[in-house]
């Protein structure tokens, strides 16, 4: 038996355990929506799947409370899939197994799920309930959201009626999200045909592993390392001083995640094996002293492989080795009325080069629709002058704050009752889907808050375990006093 089933509220972890136990990895939602249309049938609730693959519960207002304004509760159904190197573990058929470590729970080696899984379960918990006050409400559990936010951008005006969103997907208690960050996916690509490697090289793997990784909108102004980043150090400066020539590369498996490893093999000849050696020393006591303060200890390793078959033409390796190099990773501005928040950023998240194709990824964040299109532009030409062709999908323009907005009134009156402190007021720098329902739905009241979590996105995730009943609490007394219509 699960120790989450003994922690408060019960109602809320009960139903958290049960998702634990369903594997959710974004683009497998087959399991999780089954689950999800059962649960609402089994409450003998109005449930449906629409064309998107979202899943839609309806809850009748409890007697008295008919003339409220309807609430539509958000969260999203599936979570990012990442584990520790030495992690066995398949997202798409395992369990999530969780345990207790003080006042915090964790996943053993893996991504927890608590985002968004906790906000799932709240929602799953008012509509089991009998004894709550509400008007009208709707579950709006969204498909894909940490691959592309595919389940909001799928969204059919008409499909909702309520006229107050709630999502419960931030990752601190006692804040209040009334803007957010808009983005856009930045890939560049090229095709090129291999070469074979020189007769008499040999061939190395090198390797940085080790780093915290995380959410690359909610931490990347925490300075974390980016394994991509520190890897084409390494690469560049083998190619210039020890005749190094790329033959593959693999970093990063989500936008939406900081690197946390990042693997090249580079062929050089063999009486340069030994100096070699020495730059990965090097950099191993480098990168760890310029990360001390930020990053666990960080491992460069290298190691003989089998010689490929083929590599990068020397030509084309330069040319996309400068280009990683030089692209724009991290934070390029803080939001000047709000000095504390980032305004715009972007996370170098996936290189792939071999077999004769390179691809290279990259998230950029903005709540300044002017500031999204310099940087995505600044990108965009990096990579043009490697020869790469660059593509932008999935853009969405940031949730623009609205101070006046009734239902924040009201909840910030609510916290100060409940709790005795004013709840803070903040712009998330991270892609809610409020901003995409909002355009979709024009008028939509919109609040996003949630408990605290640390390290979405990575294996350090974990969930701060007194804040879930303060969230849930909140979340009940909000419904009770929504406004009226």
């Amino acid at each position: 038996m699960s120790t989450i089933l003994s922690l408060a509220p019960q109602n809320v972890w009960k139903h958290f355990y049960s998702l634990t136990q369903i594997p959710r990895p974004s683009g497998h939602m087959e399991k999780i929506t089954n689950f999800l249309v059962n649960f609402g049938k089994g409450l003998g609730l109005e449930t449906l799947v629409d064309e998107a693959g979202n899943v839609i519960i309806r809850k009748p207002a409890t007697p008295g409370m008919e003339n409220r304004k309807g609430v539509i509760l958000q969260a999203h159904m599936d979570m990012v899939p990442q584990k520790n190197n030495d992690t066995v573990h398949d997202f798409v058929n395992d369990p999530i197994e969780t345990y207790v470590d003080g006042e915090w729970l964790k996943a053993k080696g893996t991504t927890l799920g608590a985002d968004n899984g906790l906000g799932v379960a709240a929602i799953m918990a008012v509509l089991e309930a009998n004894d709550l006050k509400h008007g009208p409400l709707e579950a709006l559990i969204t498909k894909d959201e940490e691959t592309g936010m595919f389940g909001a951008f799928g969204l059919k005006p008409g499909t909702v009626k309520g006229e107050i969103l709630l999502n419960l997907d931030s990752e601190d208690e006692g804040e209040l999200y009334i803007g957010c960050a808009g983005g856009m996916d930045v890939t560049a690509s090229l095709e090129y045909k291999e070469v074979a490697p020189e007769e008499g090289d040999i061939a190395i793997k090198v390797t940085v592993k080790g780093l915290r990784g995380g959410h690359s909108g909610l931490e990347i102004n925490e300075g974390r390392a980016n394994a991509n980043k520190l890897l084409v150090r390494i690469v560049r400066e083998a190619v210039a001083t020890y005749e190094a020539r790329l033959s593959c590369w693999a970093g990063g498996n989500m936008r939406n995640a900081i690197p946390r490893e990042a693997s090249a093999v580079v062929t050089i000849p063999a009486e340069n094996e030994e100096e070699l050696m020495g730059l990965i020393s090097y950099c191993n006591e480098l990168f760890n002293e310029e990360y001390s303060a930020i990053e666990t200890p960080i491992s460069v390793l290298a190691e003989r492989v089998e010689m490929p078959a083929g590599q990068v033409p020397e030509e084309i390796q330069d040319n996309l080795i400068d280009a990683i190099f030089a692209c724009q990773n991290g934070v390029t501005r803080m939001i000047p009325t709000v000095p504390d928040t980032v305004e715009t950023s972007s996370n170098l998240a996936i290189i792939t080069i071999g077999g004769g194709k390179a691809e290279v990824k990259i998230l950029a964040r903005s709540s300044s629709d002017s500031m999204k299109e310099y940087l995505t532009t600044s990108l965009e030409c990096c990579f043009s002058m490697a020869g790469m062709k660059v593509a932008m999908t999935g853009g969405y323009s940031g949730w623009q704050p609205n101070v006046n907005s009734p239902i924040l009134h009201a909840m910030k009156a609510s916290y100060q009752k409940q709790f005795g402190v004013e709840p803070a007021v903040k712009v998330i720098h991270a892609g809610l889907e409020c901003g995409i329902i909002g355009a979709i739905i024009p008028g939509l009241d919109m609040i996003s808050f949630g408990p605290t979590l640390r390290s979405p996105h990575s294996p350090d995730e974990r969930a701060l375990i007194p804040t879930v009943q303060k969230f849930y609490d909140f979340l009940v007394a909000t419904l009770e006093q929504t406004p009226l219509k």
